[in-house]
């Protein structure tokens, strides 16, 4: 008779943040929403302590023995700090395991893909570890947050985390406690587009996210009323004989796309949704991306501009920026605008809103 061992899969999806590029690390809202784009894992369980992966998209192998924390050998030692983190949650693993990793998901281009991986492999992990945990959508957020942001003391927020993990689109609030909400608005074709720009997202979030913080932290010490959460754009301007030219910009920009995000929240809870002013809510937002934040790039302005004038109804870039993925809203004749962005792109794809982290069906083998 065959041995038999339990094969494991899962797959959890890409991300565009649709509103509040650039906010949730400030504790302001963000909308985003899962897309058909995912990273799949599957695996099973070794009869020793090796831990054997193959990552074929990008040409790697890593091969390591579980025993206890592990020491970190990479700058962003994402498998590594995963295991770590869910160590620390009281997992454990008297086994190794095989596994393969692979994905759809353009790579450092803005569409999570780093975010992806780590919510799949806590997934895998959980299930493969002695508890063979299901663990619930949000505590895996948590989780992959901790072993991407927390370990590493990286700039990033939390919207990468729980929108591939949750899925379809979301709005986070991250101040006073994280509030999640599934927002069940009917959206029609976007069009992703990767203009194969290389991007340093570290960079600039920790450019974009000091800058602004800076200014909260000085205007507080001044008006301690003062909020980001609660500041009227109006009120901003009693502020400007404090700040100079650029702090004042980023401030207004800040609460420019602040108010966008509000506004698109309640046009997409609206029935019948308004698609046109969704399109619209994202010319506005890319605006602010590119004039005060500075993060868009000549050729995605190129692919936004192609993208429009095959009939998208709006678009703007995608990601902390500087290169990487665009994305266009439009329902209608989303295979015309995909061919006008491949005249530049380096590749683009018609997109849907998708499912969070699933389990795929679990397999025996021999």
């Amino acid at each position: 008779m065959k041995n038999l061992v339990t094969k494991i899969k899962v797959s959890t999806p890409g991300r565009v943040c649709l509103f509040g590029e650039h906010q949730d690390y400030l504790n302001l809202p963000i909308i985003a929403s899962a897309i058909s784009k995912r990273i799949f894992i599957e695996g099973y369980k070794r009869f020793d302590s090796m831990v054997n992966i193959l990552m074929p998209d990008i040409g790697k192998h890593e091969t390591f023995y579980l025993s206890g924390p592990l020491e970190y050998v990479l700058e962003r030692d994402y498998i590594r700090s995963s295991i770590n983190v869910l160590l620390r949650e009281k997992f454990t693993f008297s086994k190794g395991f095989d596994c393969i990793i692979h994905g759809e998901i353009p790579i450092n281009a803005g569409t999570s893909s780093s975010s992806a991986l780590i919510v799949s492999w806590i997934n895998f992990l959980s299930r493969i570890s002695d508890q063979a945990i299901v663990l619930p959508s949000e505590e895996i957020a948590l989780l992959a947050y901790k072993a991407e942001v927390e370990e590493f003391s990286e700039p990033g927020g939390m919207m990468d985390h729980y929108s591939t993990a949750i899925g379809g689109i979301i709005g986070l609030k991250s101040y006073d406690g994280i509030k999640v909400e599934k927002i069940n608005a009917k959206l029609g074709a976007f069009v992703l587009g990767n203009s194969g720009e290389p991007k340093d997202t570290k960079q600039i979030l920790a450019r974009v996210k000091n800058g602004v913080i800076e200014i909260k932290d000085y205007l507080t010490k001044i008006d301690k009323e003062f909020s980001l959460q609660t500041v009227l754009h109006s009120d901003i301007k009693k502020y400007r004989s404090l700040l100079n030219a650029d702090q004042y910009e980023l401030l207004c920009g800040t609460i420019i796309n602040r108010d966008i995000t509000v506004e698109a929240e309640k046009v997409l809870k609206s029935e019948p949704i308004d698609h046109k002013k969704i399109g619209e809510l994202l010319n506005k937002h890319q605006e602010v991306l590119r004039d005060i934040l500075k993060i868009s790039t000549p050729k995605i302005e190129r692919m936004i501009e192609l993208a429009l004038e095959a009939g998208a109804y709006g678009a703007k870039i995608n990601g902390s920026g500087g290169g990487g993925c665009m994305f266009a809203y439009a329902p209608e004749n989303p295979e015309k605008v995909m061919n006008a962005i491949n005249t530049i792109a380096e590749e683009a794809f018609v997109i849907y809103s998708d499912n969070g982290t699933q389990n795929d069906n679990i397999e025996a083998v021999a």
